[in-house]
């Protein structure tokens, strides 16, 4: 492999966020010979060809750009995968900004053992524009275990266990699997909170579409079920609530008016899945 890293993201109409991914995706403290930057545009509608084709001649290390049907995350995350150089793969998301020690912080973590996954810190932030110090604490605490929002794995780790399970095509879960067969083969984890990404989440109550969150609440929970099918056991049960105390317990929130619609939408696709099994 010519490289010790490579960054590897998918984005999805996100041209107003990739300009300020990217560039500090290409402004790392290791040497720009030392990692790559491989992008996988997943379809985008909106000006993000644009937008690459003018960070492409803004790229001060290696970057390829690849352009597919939007086909979800885990197709697009094969893609990356398979253009990727670098013995080490750090995955993040097309709205995740890493600091300039992001890719170093990822390599010294596994200098001892290279098959190791590490997780990064990652800080929840409403603007790019007024940043609080890179300072991870337990407020900013995931349980996720294989978190592509800021994680990395050997290349020949990812070989042995096999890449992201492209069933997953709609919204949802395909990092947690892959995750999960990682534990299963026996990969060790550790957290560096010094390889730190910023998460944009900003406070747009007023802006969102409750249709097109509704539909994706759906879809999470028709790979929910996928999930579940794969991985059978109460850690899946658990974290998709698709067990009897979760949905009990949602069914009596939902009669004291408790919930919201994005919730609903969830535990009623996982319903309607249900009744849609033969009796």
């Amino acid at each position: 492999m010519p490289f010790a890293a490579t960054i590897q993201l998918c984005t999805y109409n996100r041209a107003h966020l990739l300009p300020r991914v990217l560039e500090a995706c290409f402004e790392q403290d290791v040497p720009a010979e030392r990692y790559e930057v491989v992008l996988v545009n997943d379809g985008s509608t909106d000006r993000t060809a644009e937008v690459i084709e003018a960070l492409q001649r803004r790229a001060t290390c290696s970057f390829t750009a690849i352009t597919q049907a939007n086909a979800g995350l885990a197709r697009g995350r094969n893609a990356g995968i398979a253009a990727s150089r670098g013995e080490r793969i750090v995955f993040i998301d097309d709205d995740v900004l890493p600091m300039p020690n992001f890719v170093g912080e990822h390599l010294r973590a596994a200098e001892r053992d290279r098959d190791l996954v590490v997780r990064g810190a990652v800080i929840e932030v409403e603007s790019f524009d007024h940043l609080p110090p890179p300072i991870w604490s337990l407020r900013n605490y995931s349980a996720n275990w294989f978190w592509t929002s800021n994680v990395s794995v050997s290349r020949r780790k990812l070989d042995e266990v096999g890449w992201f399970d492209e069933t997953f095509s709609e919204y949802g879960w395909e990092d947690i699997e892959l995750g999960l067969r990682l534990r299963a083969a026996g990969t060790r984890a550790v957290f560096n909170r010094r390889a730190v990404a910023f998460h944009y989440k900003p406070k747009s109550a007023g802006a969102v579409d409750p249709d097109a969150l509704a539909r994706q609440k759906r879809a999470q929970a028709r790979t929910a079920r996928i999930l579940g099918r794969k991985h059978p056991g109460w850690r899946v049960a658990l974290a998709t609530g698709d067990n009897p105390f979760q949905r009990s317990l949602h069914r009596a929130a939902r009669a004291l008016r408790l919930t919201n619609a994005a919730n609903d939408a969830y535990f009623d696709e996982l319903d309607r899945a249900d009744s849609a099994l033969p009796h």
